[in-house]
């Protein structure tokens, strides 16, 4: 148990991410603008929003925007649903209800920062790494070796933020059986689901195959809304969503009401906006492809198998965190490096860079990019 340190990444970006001409590292797909996404709305649901009083909501979210969320899985009712200010609120208050000092819980690395400094603000954790020289894949036996008598939780984050990851059937399959046997929560964050490069890679949600898995979602990444603030738990313990509901009664209390409705649209209308972010991130893969053809020698590009985000070696005799420096202050293009992604339980591979390719402004990024590499003697 330990005091939480800064939120490293959101620290960062802080700084840069709406200073840089191109994001080249951001986490999230292409926003819609508000009439684009009302555009999308049926009269019903846009007389909603138009007539709209500004009250508080229900603390477990609209009954109408979870009936919307539970279509999103295979064996989900709204009864099975709480939502939240976001993800972050929603990782917080799980850990936070799940977990106590005599715990032990287990996260997969890299990982979302949150995944492995809340736990470890209130017991032991171990770290089990995503092996980069192994394809980012995940040795099951070695998570299998970390359980303990008491290990209550394994974090789990697939496709992965920041690899872009996603572990094989089998052994996410095995995960499952590991946890069902010992007893364990399974705690799923999904949040890239749904945007895989090959839908035969798509993962079972977790809610859906294990009584006592935990799926988390959220608007901000495949479906590129996150100023809406609106995510969400699946679980089927409804004793730990009530649990977790009056622990949000000392947070945000209850969500955004314009929020819940504008996410009930977007989710009726999930297919259109899926279609859209995938094709963005299918384009600029491509481009991507093709660029880093041209730079071998300075980065080890590997496409991710899903999401938006890819973590790769930048093999430049400055060194990943000088190089990025020097690119945003002199091209204005922002990549994350590795130093961002420390972690307090495993080793980070050093030299690497998140690179983000959710968004439509990634050509313009590329060409930048290219430019100051060329001008600078790459």
């Amino acid at each position: 148990m330990r005091p939480m340190r800064d939120f490293a990444l959101e620290t960062f970006m802080s700084k840069w991410e709406f200073v840089a001409k191109y994001n080249m590292t951001g986490s999230d797909a292409e926003s819609l603008r508000l009439p684009a996404l009302l555009n999308m709305a049926d009269d019903a649901d846009r007389a909603d929003f138009e007539n709209l009083s500004l009250g508080y909501t229900e603390t477990f979210g609209a009954p109408a925007l979870r009936q919307e969320i539970a279509a999103t899985y295979d064996t989900v009712t709204p009864e099975n649903l709480l939502c939240f200010a976001g993800a972050e609120e929603a990782i917080y208050i799980a850990m936070k209800v799940l977990l106590t000092a005599d715990d032990h819980a287990i996260v997969v690395t890299p990982n979302y920062q949150a995944a492995e400094t809340i736990p470890l603000s209130i017991c032991s954790v171990t770290g089990v790494a995503l092996e980069i020289d192994n394809d980012w894949n995940l040795d099951i036996g070695k998570i299998e070796a970390a359980i303990r008598p008491n290990t209550k939780l394994i974090s789990i984050n697939f496709p992965n933020n920041p690899t872009g990851k996603i572990i094989s059937h089998a052994t996410f399959d095995g995960l499952v059986a590991l946890c069902r046997k010992h007893g364990i929560w399974l705690f799923s964050d999904e949040v890239y689901r749904l945007i895989e490069r090959d839908e035969a890679l798509r993962l079972p949600q977790a809610v859906d195959v294990y009584e006592r898995g935990i799926s988390l979602n959220v608007m901000s990444k495949a479906y590129g809304l996150p100023g809406l603030r609106i995510g969400w738990l699946a679980s089927k313990d409804r004793d730990f969503l009530v649990r977790c509901e009056r622990y949000k009664h000392f947070l945000s209390i209850c969500n955004s009401a314009p929020s819940e409705v504008l996410a009930r649209i977007a989710l009726k209308n999930r297919d259109q906006i899926l279609s859209r972010t995938r094709t963005i991130v299918r384009d600029n893969i491509g481009l991507l492809n093709t660029f880093f053809a041209e730079f071998p020698h300075l980065f080890d590009w590997r496409g991710p198998d899903g999401g938006c985000v890819a973590f790769i070696r930048y093999k430049g005799a400055e060194g990943v965190e000088a190089f990025t420096q020097r690119l945003v202050e002199e091209a204005g293009v922002f990549f994350l490096p590795s130093s961002v992604y420390r972690s307090d339980l495993t080793p980070v591979p050093q030299n690497c860079l998140r690179v983000g390719f959710g968004r439509l402004h990634v050509p313009k990024g590329i060409t930048a990019l290219r430019n100051w590499l060329r001008r600078n003697g790459a």
